[in-house]
């Protein structure tokens, strides 16, 4: 439909990262540029990428989470830990885990208990592996890192059936800031969320969509100003990356209220 309409660019966010490459392909068809946003589609010759730094989101969720132990143990890193990841295959779950796990191997103290995929990133099968995982370590798993906030809340719903459902006894990341979680951090039900700053993502790829369409004939490269190239198995694709920041609940005021992605009101309802 877009294509019958005319489109000179399409901004696209996939829903299956491994499967959109055909339709990059079939854009390119009728002289279509095609640039991916948020979430990078493998095998497929997209034309340039905006994307937050997902790989640097993982990282980032698991160094508060060293510095959370090291505060509990006195300076140690040690703890069992739980990976809990999105879509299988898919390439943001696998770049915010790989972030994830950088720090879990620099670190020797700490022990891997699970690194388990979830179709669909469903918060149900997310709260069943953390049911599981309590039950098989008897209530002794000290963190669990989420890929996305919905299965962090699945995680705090199994560890809420527990008692366990507070950030002094047990870590939780997750990343997307939604408003559900960003209140269960101000309670301190969870410890940190990822807060991937809406609007200069999608501000950014209305500009880069504007400025291929103005420029159908020059390479992507020498109109954008590129962050960096990443390979997504088709091709180098001219990359834009936008920021992420940590939140937790010493600077929820200063950053997520402050800034105006949620009111007080909201947040501490």
């Amino acid at each position: 439909n877009i294509l019958a309409k005319g489109a000179k660019v399409i901004v696209m966010q996939p829903v299956n990262t491994g499967t959109a490459g055909s339709m990059v392909s079939r854009a390119h068809q009728d002289g279509v540029k095609v640039v991916g946003y948020d979430s990078m589609l493998v095998n497929g010759p997209l034309d340039a990428m905006v994307m937050q730094d997902s790989w640097a989101v993982g990282k980032l969720q698991a160094e508060a989470m060293v510095e959370w132990l090291k505060a509990k143990t006195g300076g140690k890193v040690e703890g069992t830990v739980a990976l809990i990841r999105g879509q299988p295959g898919d390439s943001n779950a696998n770049a915010m885990s790989s972030g994830v796990l950088e720090i879990v191997k620099a670190n020797p103290g700490l022990k891997l208990v699970a690194d388990q995929s979830h179709e669909g990133w469903s918060p149900d099968k997310a709260m069943a592996t953390a049911e599981n995982l309590l039950t098989k370590y008897d209530n002794k798993v000290d963190a669990f890192i989420a890929n996305n906030s919905g299965m962090a809340r699945g995680v705090i719903a199994a560890l809420d059936a527990q008692g366990l459902a507070d950030a002094t006894k047990v870590f939780v990341a997750g990343s997307d800031a939604d408003l559900t979680n960003i209140q269960y951090v101000a309670k301190g039900k969870e410890a940190a969320e990822i807060w991937k700053k809406i609007t200069p993502l999608a501000e950014t790829a209305a500009e880069v969509a504007v400025k291929l369409a103005q420029n159908p004939d020059k390479d992507p490269k020498d109109v954008l100003k590129v962050d960096k190239m990443v390979n997504n198995g088709a091709q180098d694709v001219p990359t834009i990356v936008t920021p992420v920041v940590l939140v937790n609940k010493a600077n929820l005021d200063s950053t997520i209220i402050g800034e105006g992605f949620y009111t007080k009101e909201q947040v501490y309802q």
